[in-house]
């Protein structure tokens, strides 16, 4: 699977010699790396089974971490090298949150971080807001990701959504970065000493699309949910994110390698909407030891003419191979091929290797059917433990879509708003499957 890395010179003659490379590379021009891309072929082969489909989620015998608020996509304190920290005695987890009486289809609009805590990982104490009011970035903050460092010091990377005092809703994503120290008490865990919040990282419209390349014609735009990652093969660190692929609509086309195989190709019709389909999993090299200053490199993998939203990027390394994750929605795969809402992985030797999706398709874990909607934001830990939250349950005949037209009543009735029970896979190789299904929001 590994393939030699190749100079600028032998990469721009590669391009040249597109139509004999793998269906699954394609070469990174300025860089000596290749661009994976998750195909439509790839994803024709999804299949639910009972290898990759979760159980049933009952959201009567389940409890909001906190009455007071819903809460969705969460993370784990995590020591440099990935693993769970553990904080003199505590885990410590992180969510996005709004109040519970504020309907689920607005809770994006004014979501917060906020923190809790456990001696045994999965008792979770609410410690309150991570920042004090206002000194956060953006409108509002979505997902990201935490890390602690050998001198206790925290280091939280988020997702600056908006800007602070704008008088209309927008969707400018960029990241953001603020320490702090934490403290570890009887009383429970807190932090303190925070720097300022600074903005580390915009999309720059040569490998991530910006905002105003996005706003001409595409369905939507992606720069979030910034994922600390350490190599452990070099010890350089990164940012692993969600964004797309760059440039307008009209300077972007359906290739044969993001069919797939040229024999798939040739048979296979491609929609034109599908040039809309853009999503991509970004990285970023660390250049400083403040973690202020990084360098964005081509993406790991790309879904162009596939799917519209990677979110929440990570790796996790389990020997040699490199395990790649992302969620996705039914509804973000372009027109002509579908997948499940869904936990989907990818495998490579080489943090900047040639990712091959796991059990052929990608798909790792899957919503049962008759419950489509009723998890999201899965994120694998390095055990194998896979947490998310329980999103919209037992909505019969209904698409997500017509949630929000529903009575406020039934809104609220079926919106989980809290965690999942949650999963154990077992990685072997480029094979993935569900061991068992652990107890509500338990971390290992």
């Amino acid at each position: 699977m590994k393939k030699k890395k190749r100079s600028l010179l032998l990469a721009t003659t590669i391009i040249g010699l597109s139509a004999i490379l793998s269906p699954l590379a394609t070469v990174g021009a300025a860089n000596d790396y290749t661009v994976s891309n998750w195909t439509r072929e790839h994803v024709t082969n999804i299949e639910l089974n009972d290898r990759n489909t979760a159980p049933v989620i009952n959201m009567d015998e389940l409890e909001k971490l906190d009455e007071g608020y819903h809460t969705w996509d969460t993370w784990p304190l995590k020591d440099k090298d990935g693993s769970v920290a553990v904080v003199n005695g505590y885990k410590i987890i992180f969510a996005l949150s709004a109040p519970s009486h504020v309907l689920p289809g607005q809770v994006h609009d004014i979501a917060e971080v906020r923190y809790f805590y456990s001696k045994n990982g999965k008792d979770w104490i609410s410690g309150g807001p991570v920042f004090e009011k206002g000194d956060a970035l953006g409108s509002r903050q979505w997902a990201g990701s935490a890390m602690i460092d050998e001198d206790d010091q925290l280091h939280f990377f988020y997702t600056a959504t908006g800007r602070k005092g704008e008088e209309r809703i927008t969707y400018e994503q960029r990241f953001a970065k603020a320490s702090a120290d934490v403290v570890a008490s009887k009383k429970g865990i807190s932090f303190k000493n925070w720097s300022d919040h600074q903005i580390i990282l915009e999309a720059d419209g040569e490998y991530y699309q910006t905002q105003e390349q996005g706003s001409q014609g595409d369905i939507a735009y992606a720069f979030r949910d910034p994922e600390f990652f350490k190599d452990p093969k070099s010890g350089e660190e990164y940012i692993v994110f969600e964004g797309n692929s760059s440039g307008a609509p009209a300077d972007r086309s359906c290739l044969p390698e993001h069919s797939g195989s040229p024999e798939f190709a040739e048979s296979h019709d491609v929609p034109e909407v599908s040039v809309l389909f853009n999503g991509s999993i970004g990285i970023a090299k660390a250049s400083n030891e403040d973690y202020t200053e990084f360098e964005l490199l081509p993406p790991l993998l790309e879904a162009n003419c596939v799917n519209q939203e990677l979110e929440r990027p990570h790796i996790i390394v389990k020997g040699n191979n490199y395990y790649l994750f992302t969620d996705t929605h039914f509804d973000k795969f372009a027109p002509g091929i579908t997948g499940p809402e869904g936990l989907y992985g990818f495998v490579s030797d080489d943090l900047f290797g040639s990712y091959e999706p796991l059990n052929g398709s990608g798909l790792v874990i899957a919503n049962p059917e008759d419950n489509p909607y009723q998890a999201y934001s899965w994120l694998v830990l390095p055990n194998g433990t896979v947490i998310s939250f329980v999103h919209f349950s037992d909505l019969g005949d209904l698409e997500i879509a017509d949630v929000g037209h529903q009575s406020h009543e039934f809104q609220f009735e079926h919106f989980g708003g809290m965690p999942a029970p949650s999963l154990k896979i077992a990685l072997n190789r480029d094979r993935s499957h569900i061991v068992t299904e652990l107890g509500q929001g338990v971390i290992r």
